[in-house]
Protein backbone atom coordinates (compact mmCIF):
# COMPACT_ATOMS: atom_id res chain seq x y z
CA UNK A 1 0.00 0.00 0.00
CA UNK A 2 1.22 3.75 -0.62
CA UNK A 3 0.20 6.87 1.25
CA UNK A 4 -0.89 9.73 -0.90
CA UNK A 5 -1.40 13.07 0.86
CA UNK A 6 -4.52 14.57 0.08
CA UNK A 7 -5.69 18.31 0.02
CA UNK A 8 -8.56 20.69 -0.44
CA UNK A 9 -12.15 19.24 -0.24
CA UNK A 10 -10.45 16.78 2.36
CA UNK A 11 -7.37 16.73 4.22
CA UNK A 12 -5.78 13.75 5.10
CA UNK A 13 -3.24 10.30 3.95
CA UNK A 14 -5.29 7.77 2.27
CA UNK A 15 -3.73 4.25 1.63
CA UNK A 16 -4.00 3.05 -2.10
CA UNK A 17 -2.73 0.66 -4.42
CA UNK A 18 -0.68 2.26 -7.14
CA UNK A 19 -0.58 -0.78 -9.30
CA UNK A 20 -4.53 -1.41 -9.44
CA UNK A 21 -6.43 1.54 -8.32
CA UNK A 22 -7.39 4.24 -11.63
CA UNK A 23 -8.20 7.88 -11.22
CA UNK A 24 -12.35 7.06 -10.82
CA UNK A 25 -11.63 4.68 -7.98
CA UNK A 26 -9.51 8.10 -6.32
CA UNK A 27 -11.82 10.47 -7.35
CA UNK A 28 -14.79 8.30 -5.76
CA UNK A 29 -13.02 7.47 -2.29
CA UNK A 30 -12.13 11.59 -1.95
CA UNK A 31 -15.53 12.64 -3.12
CA UNK A 32 -16.64 10.05 -0.10
CA UNK A 33 -14.41 11.58 2.48
CA UNK A 34 -15.54 15.23 1.11
CA UNK A 35 -19.24 14.88 1.12
CA UNK A 36 -19.14 15.13 -2.43
CA UNK A 37 -20.76 13.86 -5.97
CA UNK A 38 -17.26 12.18 -7.74
CA UNK A 39 -18.37 14.17 -10.72
CA UNK A 40 -17.71 17.67 -9.05
CA UNK A 41 -14.50 16.17 -7.82
CA UNK A 42 -11.06 17.36 -9.87
CA UNK A 43 -7.81 16.04 -8.59
CA UNK A 44 -4.26 17.37 -9.62
CA UNK A 45 -1.34 15.90 -8.81
CA UNK A 46 2.70 17.52 -9.94
CA UNK A 47 0.44 20.14 -11.37
CA UNK A 48 -1.27 17.71 -14.01
CA UNK A 49 -5.20 16.96 -13.40
CA UNK A 50 -5.78 13.31 -13.41
CA UNK A 51 -8.28 12.65 -15.75
CA UNK A 52 -9.84 9.14 -16.22
CA UNK A 53 -8.55 8.86 -20.00
CA UNK A 54 -5.00 9.84 -19.55
CA UNK A 55 -1.90 7.90 -20.13
CA UNK A 56 -4.66 6.41 -23.49
CA UNK A 57 -5.22 3.73 -21.09
CA UNK A 58 -9.09 4.99 -20.83
CA UNK A 59 -10.66 4.73 -17.23
CA UNK A 60 -8.18 1.91 -16.89
CA UNK A 61 -5.31 3.06 -16.44
CA UNK A 62 -3.58 2.69 -12.73
CA UNK A 63 -2.18 5.48 -10.79
CA UNK A 64 1.10 4.09 -11.15
CA UNK A 65 0.75 4.52 -15.35
CA UNK A 66 -0.19 8.22 -14.68
CA UNK A 67 2.92 9.29 -12.64
CA UNK A 68 1.12 8.90 -9.07
CA UNK A 69 4.18 7.84 -6.84
CA UNK A 70 4.23 7.21 -3.16
CA UNK A 71 3.74 9.96 -0.93
CA UNK A 72 2.88 12.32 -3.86
CA UNK A 73 0.52 15.15 -2.85
CA UNK A 74 -2.99 15.43 -4.53
CA UNK A 75 -4.81 18.73 -4.31
CA UNK A 76 -8.92 18.00 -4.80
CA UNK A 77 -10.62 20.86 -5.57
CA UNK A 78 -14.51 21.20 -6.40
CA UNK A 79 -15.92 22.31 -9.14
CA UNK A 80 -19.60 23.19 -10.48
CA UNK A 81 -22.00 20.73 -11.38
CA UNK A 82 -22.11 22.24 -14.62
CA UNK A 83 -18.32 22.41 -14.95
CA UNK A 84 -18.73 18.85 -13.77
CA UNK A 85 -20.92 17.91 -16.38
CA UNK A 86 -18.72 19.38 -18.86
CA UNK A 87 -14.87 17.58 -17.61
CA UNK A 88 -17.30 14.61 -17.96
CA UNK A 89 -18.64 15.15 -21.66
CA UNK A 90 -14.97 16.54 -23.04
CA UNK A 91 -13.79 13.01 -20.96
CA UNK A 92 -16.35 11.29 -23.41
CA UNK A 93 -15.38 12.62 -26.21
CA UNK A 94 -11.71 11.96 -25.99
CA UNK A 95 -12.55 8.46 -25.15
CA UNK A 96 -14.65 8.02 -28.54
CA UNK A 97 -11.79 9.69 -30.92
CA UNK A 98 -9.55 7.35 -29.39
CA UNK A 99 -11.88 4.34 -30.10
CA UNK A 100 -12.43 5.86 -33.69
CA UNK A 101 -8.64 5.59 -33.60
CA UNK A 102 -7.78 2.41 -32.64
CA UNK A 103 -11.03 0.83 -34.50
CA UNK A 104 -9.54 2.41 -37.84
CA UNK A 105 -6.62 1.06 -36.92
CA UNK A 106 -7.80 -2.49 -36.53
CA UNK A 107 -9.46 -2.23 -39.63
CA UNK A 108 -6.55 -1.65 -41.61
CA UNK A 109 -4.25 -3.82 -40.09
CA UNK A 110 -6.71 -6.42 -41.81
CA UNK A 111 -7.67 -4.84 -44.63
CA UNK A 112 -4.50 -3.18 -46.06
CA UNK A 113 -1.70 -6.31 -46.05
CA UNK A 114 -3.76 -9.04 -47.69
CA UNK A 115 -5.04 -10.89 -44.40
CA UNK A 116 -8.29 -12.41 -44.30
CA UNK A 117 -11.07 -10.20 -43.22
CA UNK A 118 -13.47 -11.58 -40.55
CA UNK A 119 -16.18 -9.79 -41.94
CA UNK A 120 -18.33 -10.09 -44.90
CA UNK A 121 -16.76 -7.00 -46.74
CA UNK A 122 -13.09 -6.17 -47.91
CA UNK A 123 -12.10 -2.48 -47.80
CA UNK A 124 -9.93 -1.74 -51.18
CA UNK A 125 -9.11 1.76 -52.62
CA UNK A 126 -10.72 2.83 -55.76
CA UNK A 127 -10.54 5.87 -57.94
CA UNK A 128 -13.02 8.29 -59.55
CA UNK A 129 -13.72 5.55 -61.98
CA UNK A 130 -14.29 2.59 -59.63
CA UNK A 131 -10.77 1.01 -60.54
CA UNK A 132 -9.07 -0.06 -57.91
CA UNK A 133 -5.60 1.68 -57.14
CA UNK A 134 -2.81 -0.90 -56.50
CA UNK A 135 0.61 0.49 -54.60
CA UNK A 136 4.01 -0.33 -54.83
CA UNK A 137 4.42 -0.30 -51.05
CA UNK A 138 1.69 -1.56 -48.10
CA UNK A 139 2.89 1.40 -46.20
CA UNK A 140 1.76 3.49 -48.52
CA UNK A 141 -1.18 1.49 -48.55
CA UNK A 142 -2.02 1.46 -45.18
CA UNK A 143 -1.69 5.55 -44.52
CA UNK A 144 -3.93 6.37 -47.35
CA UNK A 145 -6.96 3.74 -46.44
CA UNK A 146 -5.79 4.77 -42.68
CA UNK A 147 -6.15 9.02 -43.56
CA UNK A 148 -9.46 8.49 -46.20
CA UNK A 149 -10.93 6.27 -43.15
CA UNK A 150 -10.89 8.93 -40.98
CA UNK A 151 -11.95 11.64 -43.11
CA UNK A 152 -14.93 9.83 -43.99
CA UNK A 153 -15.94 9.70 -40.27
CA UNK A 154 -14.97 13.28 -39.53
CA UNK A 155 -17.34 14.40 -42.67
CA UNK A 156 -19.64 12.28 -40.93
CA UNK A 157 -19.16 14.22 -37.31
CA UNK A 158 -19.39 17.58 -39.84
CA UNK A 159 -22.66 17.06 -40.95
CA UNK A 160 -23.97 16.41 -37.31
CA UNK A 161 -22.68 19.81 -36.50
CA UNK A 162 -19.82 17.93 -34.25
CA UNK A 163 -16.79 19.99 -35.39
CA UNK A 164 -14.42 19.42 -32.40
CA UNK A 165 -14.76 15.77 -32.33
CA UNK A 166 -14.65 16.49 -36.21
CA UNK A 167 -11.29 18.66 -36.16
CA UNK A 168 -9.96 15.36 -34.09
CA UNK A 169 -10.64 12.73 -36.53
CA UNK A 170 -9.13 15.04 -39.36
CA UNK A 171 -6.01 15.55 -37.50
CA UNK A 172 -5.35 12.56 -37.30
CA UNK A 173 -6.49 11.60 -40.80
CA UNK A 174 -3.42 14.63 -41.61
CA UNK A 175 -1.21 12.26 -39.92
CA UNK A 176 -1.92 9.13 -41.33
CA UNK A 177 -1.61 10.62 -44.86
CA UNK A 178 1.92 12.08 -43.98
CA UNK A 179 2.68 8.83 -43.91
CA UNK A 180 2.24 8.24 -47.50
CA UNK A 181 5.52 9.01 -49.88
CA UNK A 182 4.79 12.60 -51.59
CA UNK A 183 4.54 10.78 -55.03
CA UNK A 184 1.80 8.89 -54.01
CA UNK A 185 -0.29 12.08 -53.06
CA UNK A 186 0.31 14.28 -55.88
CA UNK A 187 -2.52 13.34 -58.10
CA UNK A 188 -4.73 13.21 -55.66
CA UNK A 189 -6.94 15.66 -53.94
CA UNK A 190 -7.99 14.06 -50.68
CA UNK A 191 -5.60 16.18 -48.33
CA UNK A 192 -6.27 19.25 -50.05
CA UNK A 193 -10.04 18.15 -49.34
CA UNK A 194 -9.28 17.08 -45.81
CA UNK A 195 -7.02 20.53 -45.32
CA UNK A 196 -10.00 22.66 -46.67
CA UNK A 197 -12.62 20.46 -43.92
CA UNK A 198 -10.39 21.44 -41.41
CA UNK A 199 -10.26 25.41 -41.88
CA UNK A 200 -14.28 25.11 -42.56
CA UNK A 201 -14.55 22.87 -38.89
CA UNK A 202 -12.33 26.49 -37.45
CA UNK A 203 -14.79 28.59 -39.29
CA UNK A 204 -18.18 27.02 -38.00
CA UNK A 205 -16.53 27.00 -34.04
CA UNK A 206 -15.86 30.72 -34.47
CA UNK A 207 -12.17 30.24 -33.21
CA UNK A 208 -10.49 33.32 -33.87
CA UNK A 209 -7.13 31.82 -32.91
CA UNK A 210 -7.34 29.82 -36.52
CA UNK A 211 -6.30 32.57 -39.21
CA UNK A 212 -2.23 31.76 -39.10
CA UNK A 213 -3.09 28.05 -39.57
CA UNK A 214 -6.08 28.61 -41.73
CA UNK A 215 -4.44 30.81 -44.64
CA UNK A 216 -1.03 28.07 -44.43
CA UNK A 217 -3.62 25.14 -45.06
CA UNK A 218 -5.83 27.05 -47.39
CA UNK A 219 -2.89 27.55 -49.66
CA UNK A 220 -1.91 24.29 -49.85
CA UNK A 221 -5.07 23.07 -50.29
CA UNK A 222 -5.37 25.18 -53.34
CA UNK A 223 -1.79 24.12 -54.61
CA UNK A 224 -2.64 20.59 -54.15
CA UNK A 225 -6.00 21.01 -55.95
CA UNK A 226 -4.35 22.56 -58.88
CA UNK A 227 -2.01 19.41 -59.35
CA UNK A 228 -4.78 17.47 -58.89
CA UNK A 229 -7.30 18.79 -60.58
CA UNK A 230 -5.13 20.31 -63.73
CA UNK A 231 -5.28 24.23 -63.85
CA UNK A 232 -8.82 25.29 -64.28
CA UNK A 233 -10.03 22.04 -63.60
CA UNK A 234 -9.15 20.54 -66.93
CA UNK A 235 -8.55 17.05 -65.90
CA UNK A 236 -11.78 17.11 -63.91
CA UNK A 237 -13.55 18.37 -66.99
CA UNK A 238 -11.89 15.54 -68.97
CA UNK A 239 -12.21 12.70 -66.20
CA UNK A 240 -15.89 13.84 -65.54
CA UNK A 241 -17.19 14.25 -69.49
CA UNK A 242 -17.52 18.12 -69.17
CA UNK A 243 -19.34 18.24 -65.95
CA UNK A 244 -18.49 20.68 -62.91
CA UNK A 245 -18.73 18.59 -59.77
CA UNK A 246 -16.02 20.63 -58.03
CA UNK A 247 -17.76 23.78 -58.20
CA UNK A 248 -19.26 23.88 -54.37
CA UNK A 249 -16.13 22.91 -53.50
CA UNK A 250 -14.23 25.70 -54.57
CA UNK A 251 -17.10 27.73 -53.29
CA UNK A 252 -16.39 26.70 -49.72
CA UNK A 253 -12.97 27.05 -50.23
CA UNK A 254 -12.43 30.98 -51.78
CA UNK A 255 -15.61 31.87 -49.31
CA UNK A 256 -12.56 30.37 -46.07
CA UNK A 257 -10.09 32.63 -47.99
CA UNK A 258 -12.40 35.84 -48.14
CA UNK A 259 -12.98 35.17 -44.37
CA UNK A 260 -9.12 34.98 -43.27
CA UNK A 261 -8.32 37.86 -45.90
CA UNK A 262 -10.79 39.37 -43.61
CA UNK A 263 -9.69 39.30 -40.38
CA UNK A 264 -6.04 39.74 -41.28
CA UNK A 265 -6.98 43.19 -42.43
CA UNK A 266 -6.44 42.09 -46.15
CA UNK A 267 -10.24 43.83 -47.49
CA UNK A 268 -9.65 44.03 -51.07
CA UNK A 269 -8.28 40.53 -51.34
CA UNK A 270 -11.47 39.08 -49.38
CA UNK A 271 -13.80 41.24 -51.42
CA UNK A 272 -12.41 39.03 -54.60
CA UNK A 273 -12.54 35.66 -53.06
CA UNK A 274 -15.97 36.58 -51.36
CA UNK A 275 -17.55 38.03 -54.82
CA UNK A 276 -16.00 34.98 -56.71
CA UNK A 277 -17.37 32.35 -54.29
CA UNK A 278 -20.86 34.72 -54.31
CA UNK A 279 -21.03 34.30 -58.19
CA UNK A 280 -20.56 30.02 -58.03
CA UNK A 281 -23.05 30.02 -55.10
CA UNK A 282 -25.56 31.85 -57.82
CA UNK A 283 -24.45 29.31 -60.69
CA UNK A 284 -25.43 26.48 -57.87
CA UNK A 285 -29.24 27.91 -57.29
CA UNK A 286 -31.05 24.91 -58.77
CA UNK A 287 -34.48 26.50 -60.65
CA UNK A 288 -37.68 24.82 -59.62
CA UNK A 289 -38.91 24.06 -63.04
CA UNK A 290 -35.49 22.15 -63.85
CA UNK A 291 -35.54 20.28 -60.42
CA UNK A 292 -39.50 19.07 -61.14
CA UNK A 293 -38.66 17.91 -64.50
CA UNK A 294 -35.63 15.71 -63.37
CA UNK A 295 -37.99 14.32 -60.24
CA UNK A 296 -40.57 13.71 -62.86
CA UNK A 297 -38.65 11.07 -64.10
CA UNK A 298 -38.89 9.41 -61.11
CA UNK A 299 -35.34 10.53 -59.18
CA UNK A 300 -35.00 11.77 -55.59
CA UNK A 301 -35.10 15.09 -54.83
CA UNK A 302 -31.50 14.97 -53.03
CA UNK A 303 -30.10 13.42 -56.25
CA UNK A 304 -32.06 15.50 -58.79
CA UNK A 305 -30.30 18.88 -57.59
CA UNK A 306 -26.76 16.99 -57.27
CA UNK A 307 -26.88 16.32 -60.48
CA UNK A 308 -28.29 19.68 -62.05
CA UNK A 309 -25.59 21.43 -59.81
CA UNK A 310 -22.76 19.15 -61.46
CA UNK A 311 -24.18 19.55 -65.03
CA UNK A 312 -24.78 23.14 -64.59
CA UNK A 313 -28.58 23.60 -64.47
CA UNK A 314 -28.97 21.51 -68.13
CA UNK A 315 -31.99 19.00 -67.75
CA UNK A 316 -31.18 16.62 -70.02
CA UNK A 317 -27.35 16.53 -68.97
CA UNK A 318 -28.71 15.46 -65.39
CA UNK A 319 -30.82 13.04 -66.67
CA UNK A 320 -27.66 11.28 -68.31
CA UNK A 321 -25.42 11.46 -65.12
CA UNK A 322 -28.45 10.32 -62.92
CA UNK A 323 -28.71 7.50 -65.18
CA UNK A 324 -25.01 6.34 -65.31
CA UNK A 325 -25.08 6.62 -61.62
CA UNK A 326 -27.55 4.24 -60.96
CA UNK A 327 -25.84 1.90 -63.61
CA UNK A 328 -22.53 2.31 -61.79
CA UNK A 329 -24.29 1.46 -58.32
CA UNK A 330 -25.41 -1.49 -59.53
CA UNK A 331 -22.45 -2.93 -61.22
CA UNK A 332 -20.60 -2.01 -57.54
CA UNK A 333 -23.49 -3.86 -55.58
CA UNK A 334 -23.20 -6.83 -58.25
CA UNK A 335 -19.46 -6.81 -57.48
CA UNK A 336 -19.67 -6.26 -53.86
CA UNK A 337 -21.68 -9.84 -54.04
CA UNK A 338 -19.13 -11.38 -55.88
CA UNK A 339 -16.29 -9.96 -53.54
CA UNK A 340 -18.23 -11.33 -50.31
CA UNK A 341 -19.03 -14.80 -52.37
CA UNK A 342 -15.02 -14.45 -52.77
CA UNK A 343 -14.26 -14.24 -48.57
CA UNK A 344 -16.64 -16.69 -48.21
CA UNK A 345 -14.49 -18.94 -50.33
CA UNK A 346 -11.08 -18.13 -48.81
CA UNK A 347 -12.36 -18.59 -45.13
CA UNK A 348 -12.82 -22.45 -46.63
CA UNK A 349 -9.36 -22.64 -47.99
CA UNK A 350 -7.90 -21.12 -44.68
CA UNK A 351 -4.89 -19.09 -44.33
CA UNK A 352 -1.33 -19.70 -45.22
CA UNK A 353 0.83 -20.15 -42.27
CA UNK A 354 1.71 -16.08 -42.28
CA UNK A 355 -2.12 -15.62 -41.80
CA UNK A 356 -2.93 -14.59 -45.43
CA UNK A 357 -5.88 -15.47 -47.40
CA UNK A 358 -5.32 -17.58 -50.74
CA UNK A 359 -5.27 -14.99 -53.72
CA UNK A 360 -8.76 -15.58 -55.70
CA UNK A 361 -7.03 -14.39 -58.73
CA UNK A 362 -4.06 -16.88 -58.53
CA UNK A 363 -6.56 -19.21 -58.35
CA UNK A 364 -7.68 -18.48 -61.18
CA UNK A 365 -4.79 -18.79 -63.29
CA UNK A 366 -3.68 -21.90 -62.33
CA UNK A 367 -7.16 -23.87 -62.95
CA UNK A 368 -6.77 -22.11 -66.00
CA UNK A 369 -3.91 -24.24 -67.11
CA UNK A 370 -6.44 -27.26 -66.27
CA UNK A 371 -5.81 -28.03 -62.60
CA UNK A 372 -8.92 -28.32 -59.74
CA UNK A 373 -9.13 -25.19 -57.80
CA UNK A 374 -9.22 -27.33 -54.61
CA UNK A 375 -5.68 -28.49 -55.35
CA UNK A 376 -4.52 -25.29 -56.78
CA UNK A 377 -5.89 -23.67 -53.55
CA UNK A 378 -4.39 -26.01 -51.01
CA UNK A 379 -0.87 -25.86 -52.92
CA UNK A 380 -1.17 -21.48 -52.66
CA UNK A 381 -2.02 -21.83 -49.08
CA UNK A 382 1.11 -24.15 -48.50
CA UNK A 383 3.19 -21.90 -50.27
CA UNK A 384 2.23 -18.39 -49.44
CA UNK A 385 0.64 -17.50 -52.54
CA UNK A 386 3.46 -18.01 -54.74
CA UNK A 387 1.98 -19.30 -58.53
CA UNK A 388 5.47 -20.57 -59.74
CA UNK A 389 6.39 -23.02 -56.03
CA UNK A 390 2.43 -23.94 -55.96
CA UNK A 391 2.74 -25.08 -59.62
CA UNK A 392 6.38 -27.19 -59.07
CA UNK A 393 3.83 -29.33 -56.17
CA UNK A 394 1.05 -29.25 -58.60
CA UNK A 395 3.42 -31.10 -61.10
CA UNK A 396 4.72 -33.56 -58.93
CA UNK A 397 3.03 -36.42 -58.32
CA UNK A 398 4.52 -37.14 -55.07
CA UNK A 399 3.44 -33.81 -53.83
CA UNK A 400 0.36 -33.52 -56.16
CA UNK A 401 -0.87 -36.74 -54.13
CA UNK A 402 0.19 -35.23 -50.23
CA UNK A 403 -2.48 -32.63 -51.21
CA UNK A 404 -5.02 -34.54 -52.30
CA UNK A 405 -4.36 -36.51 -49.27
CA UNK A 406 -4.62 -33.97 -47.05
CA UNK A 407 -7.92 -32.46 -49.00
CA UNK A 408 -9.68 -35.62 -48.31
CA UNK A 409 -8.72 -35.59 -44.61
CA UNK A 410 -9.76 -31.81 -44.50
CA UNK A 411 -13.02 -33.28 -45.66
CA UNK A 412 -13.76 -36.03 -43.59
CA UNK A 413 -12.67 -33.20 -40.66
CA UNK A 414 -15.29 -31.23 -41.51
CA UNK A 415 -18.01 -33.97 -41.75
CA UNK A 416 -17.31 -34.83 -38.58
CA UNK A 417 -17.85 -31.23 -37.37
CA UNK A 418 -20.76 -31.30 -38.89
CA UNK A 419 -22.02 -34.24 -36.91
CA UNK A 420 -20.82 -33.23 -33.57
CA UNK A 421 -22.05 -30.07 -34.00
CA UNK A 422 -25.46 -31.53 -35.54
CA UNK A 423 -24.95 -33.96 -32.16
CA UNK A 424 -24.55 -30.94 -29.85
CA UNK A 425 -27.40 -28.92 -30.82
CA UNK A 426 -29.93 -31.84 -30.75
CA UNK A 427 -28.63 -32.16 -26.90
CA UNK A 428 -29.27 -28.67 -26.28
CA UNK A 429 -32.90 -29.04 -26.84
CA UNK A 430 -33.19 -32.07 -24.07
CA UNK A 431 -32.99 -35.23 -26.24
CA UNK A 432 -30.46 -38.17 -24.51
CA UNK A 433 -26.98 -38.16 -26.72
CA UNK A 434 -27.34 -41.70 -26.98
CA UNK A 435 -30.22 -41.49 -28.74
CA UNK A 436 -29.36 -38.76 -30.96
CA UNK A 437 -26.20 -40.66 -31.59
CA UNK A 438 -28.55 -43.75 -33.27
CA UNK A 439 -30.81 -41.46 -34.16
CA UNK A 440 -27.79 -39.31 -36.51
CA UNK A 441 -26.57 -43.10 -37.51
CA UNK A 442 -29.95 -43.73 -39.42
CA UNK A 443 -31.27 -40.22 -40.25
CA UNK A 444 -28.71 -38.71 -42.20
CA UNK A 445 -27.93 -35.18 -42.72
CA UNK A 446 -31.84 -33.85 -42.56
CA UNK A 447 -31.75 -32.71 -38.63
CA UNK A 448 -35.47 -31.88 -38.99
CA UNK A 449 -35.89 -35.24 -39.95
CA UNK A 450 -34.16 -36.12 -37.06
CA UNK A 451 -35.64 -34.48 -34.72
CA UNK A 452 -39.25 -35.43 -36.03
CA UNK A 453 -38.03 -39.33 -35.67
CA UNK A 454 -36.44 -38.82 -32.02
CA UNK A 455 -39.90 -36.94 -31.25
CA UNK A 456 -42.05 -39.92 -32.29
CA UNK A 457 -40.24 -42.56 -30.33
CA UNK A 458 -41.37 -43.91 -27.25
CA UNK A 459 -39.67 -42.66 -24.50
CA UNK A 460 -38.56 -39.27 -25.76
CA UNK A 461 -38.16 -36.49 -23.29
CA UNK A 462 -36.43 -33.83 -23.90
CA UNK A 463 -36.30 -31.81 -20.51
CA UNK A 464 -34.84 -35.09 -18.92
CA UNK A 465 -31.56 -35.07 -21.09
CA UNK A 466 -29.82 -31.70 -18.76
CA UNK A 467 -27.16 -33.79 -17.53
CA UNK A 468 -26.22 -35.79 -20.27
CA UNK A 469 -24.25 -31.80 -21.81
CA UNK A 470 -21.12 -32.55 -19.85
CA UNK A 471 -20.58 -35.81 -21.30
CA UNK A 472 -17.50 -36.32 -23.55
CA UNK A 473 -19.01 -35.34 -27.29
CA UNK A 474 -19.16 -38.20 -29.80
CA UNK A 475 -18.40 -37.82 -33.69
CA UNK A 476 -19.29 -39.51 -36.96
CA UNK A 477 -16.97 -40.22 -39.74
CA UNK A 478 -18.40 -41.57 -43.20
CA UNK A 479 -17.81 -45.08 -42.16
CA UNK A 480 -20.78 -44.22 -39.19
CA UNK A 481 -18.81 -45.73 -36.58
CA UNK A 482 -18.40 -42.89 -33.48
CA UNK A 483 -15.32 -41.79 -32.72
CA UNK A 484 -13.55 -39.56 -30.09
CA UNK A 485 -14.43 -35.99 -30.74
CA UNK A 486 -12.69 -33.36 -33.49
CA UNK A 487 -10.96 -31.70 -30.37
CA UNK A 488 -8.55 -34.41 -29.89
CA UNK A 489 -7.87 -34.64 -33.58
CA UNK A 490 -5.00 -31.99 -34.89
CA UNK A 491 -4.23 -32.19 -38.61
CA UNK A 492 -0.84 -30.43 -38.66
CA UNK A 493 -1.11 -26.86 -40.63
CA UNK A 494 -4.75 -27.34 -40.84
CA UNK A 495 -6.11 -24.33 -42.19
CA UNK A 496 -9.76 -24.46 -40.60
CA UNK A 497 -7.27 -24.52 -36.99
CA UNK A 498 -5.93 -21.28 -38.61
CA UNK A 499 -8.40 -19.08 -39.43
CA UNK A 500 -11.46 -20.70 -37.28
CA UNK A 501 -9.93 -20.41 -34.04
CA UNK A 502 -6.71 -17.72 -34.27
CA UNK A 503 -8.92 -15.36 -35.99
CA UNK A 504 -12.17 -15.83 -33.93
CA UNK A 505 -10.31 -15.56 -30.46
CA UNK A 506 -7.63 -12.58 -32.04
CA UNK A 507 -10.28 -10.83 -34.04
CA UNK A 508 -13.25 -11.29 -32.73
CA UNK A 509 -13.38 -10.78 -29.16
CA UNK A 510 -11.02 -7.80 -28.96
CA UNK A 511 -13.13 -5.67 -31.90
CA UNK A 512 -14.63 -2.88 -30.95
CA UNK A 513 -17.53 -4.11 -33.74
CA UNK A 514 -19.59 -1.12 -33.17
CA UNK A 515 -17.29 1.65 -33.86
CA UNK A 516 -15.93 -0.52 -36.64
CA UNK A 517 -19.19 -0.87 -38.18
CA UNK A 518 -19.78 2.92 -37.66
CA UNK A 519 -16.57 3.76 -39.59
CA UNK A 520 -16.99 0.91 -42.39
CA UNK A 521 -20.95 2.61 -43.00
CA UNK A 522 -19.21 6.07 -43.54
CA UNK A 523 -17.37 4.64 -46.19
CA UNK A 524 -19.94 4.91 -49.16
CA UNK A 525 -17.80 4.64 -52.05
CA UNK A 526 -19.63 7.35 -53.66
CA UNK A 527 -17.05 9.60 -55.43
CA UNK A 528 -18.94 12.77 -55.34
CA UNK A 529 -19.65 12.72 -51.77
CA UNK A 530 -16.39 15.33 -51.18
CA UNK A 531 -18.09 17.47 -53.71
CA UNK A 532 -21.66 17.55 -52.51
CA UNK A 533 -21.94 20.03 -50.51
CA UNK A 534 -25.29 21.95 -49.38
CA UNK A 535 -23.92 25.27 -49.74
CA UNK A 536 -26.69 27.82 -47.31
CA UNK A 537 -24.55 27.78 -44.66
CA UNK A 538 -21.72 29.16 -47.13
CA UNK A 539 -24.18 31.46 -49.07
CA UNK A 540 -25.40 32.89 -45.36
CA UNK A 541 -22.03 33.53 -44.58
CA UNK A 542 -20.91 35.27 -47.83
CA UNK A 543 -23.46 37.77 -47.56
CA UNK A 544 -22.25 38.30 -43.99
CA UNK A 545 -19.17 39.08 -44.55
CA UNK A 546 -20.14 41.21 -48.10
CA UNK A 547 -21.94 43.44 -45.50
CA UNK A 548 -19.09 43.93 -43.33
CA UNK A 549 -16.36 44.61 -46.39
CA UNK A 550 -19.18 47.39 -47.42
CA UNK A 551 -19.25 48.88 -43.68
CA UNK A 552 -15.35 48.63 -43.64
CA UNK A 553 -15.78 50.87 -47.07
CA UNK A 554 -18.28 53.08 -45.68
CA UNK A 555 -16.57 54.11 -42.71
CA UNK A 556 -13.07 54.35 -44.87
CA UNK A 557 -14.72 56.78 -47.45
CA UNK A 558 -16.27 58.50 -44.41
CA UNK A 559 -12.97 59.12 -42.97
CA UNK A 560 -11.76 60.22 -45.80
CA UNK A 561 -14.40 63.30 -45.93
CA UNK A 562 -13.35 64.60 -42.80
Amino acid sequence: MAKLKIAGTWSGVLEVELETWTVPMLREEVAKRSNMLPETINLICAGKVLKDDDHGGGCDSKLSQLGVKKNSKVLATRISVDEGKSLMAEEERSRRVARIKAAATALVNRHADGSLPVEDFNLELEDQNGEKVRFGSETDRRAMMMGLMLHANAKSLIKRHLYKDALEVLTMGEEAFSLCHPKVLEFVDNVPLLQIDMVWCYFMLRDISWLSEAGIRLGKAREGIERAHGKDSSRVRLLQAGRHPELALHLRMELLEGVAAYRSGQFDKARNALTSAQAKFFQLQVPDESLSLVMSMGFKEQDAKRALRICSQDVGSAIDFLVEEKAKRAKEREDNEQRRKEIMEQKRYGLTPLKKAVDIEKIKELVSIGFEKELVAEALRRNENDSEKALDDLTNPESNSAIQLYIESRKRKRCRQAADAKIEQLVAMGFERPRVIEACRAGGDDIHQIMLQLLGEPGSNPTAAANNNASTSISMPNNGEPSSSINNENVEGDPDSNFEETSATEDVNGRDVEMEDELANDLTGDVFADYDIEVTKEGEAISEYLSLLDSVAGIAIEKARN
